[in-house]
């Protein structure tokens, strides 16, 4: 049933869903009753409210922007479900110089289906996606969400820091029963860059959602003419951007002529060269994200009194889920740590990447077995993947894994070979002969604590370039290193597509785009990961040494093995408690994830939040048998056949915690979830079903995952 609705601060009508009309109408009725009341304070939401007044974390000025829900809008930028599914990008009139809106749209383009499966086949547009409600069915169309954006840095006033957070306001947001989801970014990606993952539950669902890139992004610097990105995507040189800038390298001028002259076509990268190590804030940047929200909710809402808004919504007013995943899902949880002030009503995270102070009654055991590791920060196993997943995948057990013949198909074999030589010869595997040598080398990943389950998923890790390029920003930022520095030799920058030489001048600059496509991490549009010590000078790191830039990958893991202070007061200053403060919570992780192995993420923590709360402890963890790191890859042949959309289930844990907190329903305690991979032809696997995807019990039986005294008990 549809309604006519004029959304406030537009200038057009438009058929929208009864539900979305109703939210609009409050929202009418909202605006006039304050401007009835305006200029009398003793009418003014009760009298004697205090003024609506900006965070002081808030630098510069806030940007808004209302959208209509048809030409453009807050979920898929006028693109609707349609174009989102589109495999070609949005257009951009001038690709030298993008607007911000063609820059914006873009951003939402890329981000969205970075994070969720697309293929036709598989999800996307019958389990999620802008066009399926929140009762899983097939009726809003387009899917496209009038409303309201609010964007502004976080900083303290010296522009160092500026992180992006943003606010989306749906049409269809209901004042008397407020809610906001945040939607922190994943991985290292721009300030849009949970949008599929978090956002679009939260917008469906009538809520605020709130936006933080914390402190990565989309900043990046280009060497050679000093552009920078600034809030909105667009470029200005340093010296115009000034403070503005998402991020610019603090390198005096002559020390970045004098480093691009040697290294020509070079880039420095927010996470890894702002020598801030951005991690230790991903907590309090989601928090003042929420209270940005606060303040943003309160300006649309709140009464006017002359020309001020007064406070509607106080601190812990408004039901606030801190969602989203990877990166995004560890910044959930520390901020719901550090949440003294009761601004998070309830956690809901997918994959977390997450690092433990680990209490010693802490053990992960699965079947009764202990696992072979569990608990080790990002800086130990992704150094350790670097140096090893080159060589293991060439391990019998790892045979036919996705991307292990197409990603380099004229050379891989010879890189992983000489990767195997290069690690027997410095005797860091054992075996005479290949096969012996990567045998060993998946046998240590096992004993480092990556699940079997994962097996055909370390050479596609190291293929994509994620866990090197993981290694290498992380290294960087964990160091405290400059982008002069070329810590372990790596640099960013711009390669020769044939021979992975260096030092090539693009005909476009990638600054152009970076905010629509870069992830925060290279390689990202047309910027790739180089190894500045190649045998014929720097090259792509896959192709600067014949075994893969070994030496490198070795530089990086001795930083942590060899305990460098600066990389362990770095790591020690991320460290979380797993103490939720009787906050509900949930986890979803996939038992085969690759990239952030469960034993070193989601077990620990669920055994660490035993021993910080114990029986006040509301947290939930759910184990997805073949579920991995990356959903954006199940339309890759041989990720069809082999794993499910871990999405699903960040859907379905939402929901559950949604009913928990607003009709009380119990949720279902710890347990492994037993998919069904969907098998067939890789590259052809048959669509996904309900038969696939099994829900989350109420009462798991025998896939109950059991927590004593922080011993956590996973059955096989």
């Amino acid at each position: 049933m549809k309604r006519l609705a004029r959304f406030p601060g537009l200038q057009t009508w438009q058929k929208v869903p009864r539900t979305a009309a109703l939210g609009a109408l409050a929202v009418l009725a909202a605006a006039t009753l304050a401007a009835c009341h305006g200029g009398d304070d003793d009418n003014n939401n009760g009298g004697g409210q205090p003024t609506n007044t900006l965070p002081t974390f808030i630098s510069g000025s806030v940007n808004t922007q209302t959208y209509d829900g048809v030409s453009d809008d807050l979920l898929t930028a006028g693109l609707g479900k349609t174009g989102l599914a589109s495999a070609t990008a949005p257009t951009i009139s001038k690709p030298a110089a993008p607007t911000a809106a063609e820059l914006r749209r873009l951003a939402i383009y890329s981000n969205y289906r970075a994070l969720v499966d697309m293929s036709a086949t598989g999800g996307y547009g019958r389990f999620w996606g802008p066009n399926i409600d929140l009762n899983g069915n097939d009726s809003l169309g387009e899917g496209k969400i009038a409303g309201k954006e609010y964007i502004a840095y976080a900083d303290d006033g010296s522009g160092t820091q500026n992180v992006s957070l943003l606010v989306q306001i749906p049409a269809s947001f209901n004042p008397d029963q407020p809610c906001i989801v945040t939607a922190t970014s994943s991985g290292s990606r721009g300030v849009y860059g949970a949008i599929s993952a978090a956002g679009e539950w939260g917008l469906k669902r009538g809520c605020a959602v709130a936006y933080t890139d914390k402190g990565g992004g989309n900043g990046a610097q280009e060497i050679s003419t000093t552009l920078v990105t600034l809030i909105d995507g667009t470029l200005a040189s340093t010296s115009l951007a000034g403070t503005k800038a998402i991020f610019k390298a603090n390198v005096s001028a002559s020390a970045l002529s004098s480093f691009n002259a040697a290294f020509p076509n070079r880039y420095a990268y927010k996470h890894a060269h702002s020598q801030q190590n951005p991690e230790k804030d991903w907590g309090k940047n989601t928090l003042q994200a929420i209270q940005f929200a606060y303040w943003a909710l309160n300006d649309m809402f709140g009464t006017v009194s002359g020309s001020t808004h007064q406070v509607r919504y106080s601190k812990g007013d408004i039901t606030t889920i801190a969602a989203s995943v990877s990166n995004g899902g560890g910044a959930s949880l520390a901020a719901a740590e550090q949440d003294t002030d009761g601004w998070i009503t309830a956690v809901v995270v997918g994959e977390p990447q997450i690092n433990l102070n680990l209490p010693s009654q802490v053990s992960v055991r699965q079947g009764g077995v202990p696992v072979g590791s569990f608990g080790r920060p990002l800086a130990d196993y992704m150094t350790l993947a670097n140096l090893l997943q080159p060589c293991a995948a060439l391990a019998p057990a790892a045979a036919g894994a996705p991307y292990l013949a197409t990603l380099l198909p004229a050379t891989t074999n010879a890189i992983r070979t000489a990767r195997c030589a290069t690690l027997a010869a410095n005797g860091l595997v054992s075996g005479g002969a290949t096969v012996a040598q990567a045998t060993d080398a998946l046998s240590q990943l096992h004993q480092a604590g990556y699940e079997t389950d994962s097996d055909t998923l370390q050479a596609p890790m190291w293929d994509s370039q994620a866990v090197p390029a993981v290694a290498v920003t992380y290294a960087d930022a964990y160091m405290k290193a400059s982008v002069l520095d070329n810590l372990c030799d790596f640099s960013f920058g711009t390669t020769n597509a044939a021979t992975g030489a260096a030092g090539v001048t693009p005909l476009f600059s990638p600054m152009s785009t970076m905010f629509g496509n870069g992830n925060g991490v290279p390689p990202t549009n047309g910027i790739n990961l180089v190894y500045n010590a190649g045998t014929a000078g720097a090259a792509d790191h896959r192709f600067a040494t014949p075994d893969a830039s070994y030496a490198g990958a070795a530089c990086l893991r001795a930083l942590w093995t060899n305990g460098n202070p600066t990389m362990v007061d770095s790591v020690n200053a991320i460290r979380v408690n797993a103490n939720l403060r009787g906050k509900p919570a949930i986890i979803v992780q996939g038992r085969a994830d690759a990239l952030v192995p469960i034993n070193h993420a989601s077990r620990p923590y669920l055994g660490a939040n035993r021993v910080a709360e114990g029986s006040k402890s509301q947290l939930s963890l759910y184990e997805i048998t073949n579920g991995q790191h990356f959903d954006a890859f199940l339309s890759v042949a041989g990720f069809d056949t082999r794993f499910i959309p871990v999405h699903y289930y960040n859907i379905q844990a939402l929901n559950l915690m949604w009913d928990h907190l607003k009709n009380n329903a119990p949720l279902p305690p710890s347990q492994v979830v037993r998919t069904v991979a969907r098998g067939g032809t890789a590259g052809s696997a048959p669509p996904l079903a309900t038969s696939n995807l099994p829900p989350i019990a109420t009462d798991p039986g025998a896939n109950a995952i059991s927590v004593t005294a922080g011993v956590v008990n996973v059955p096989n």
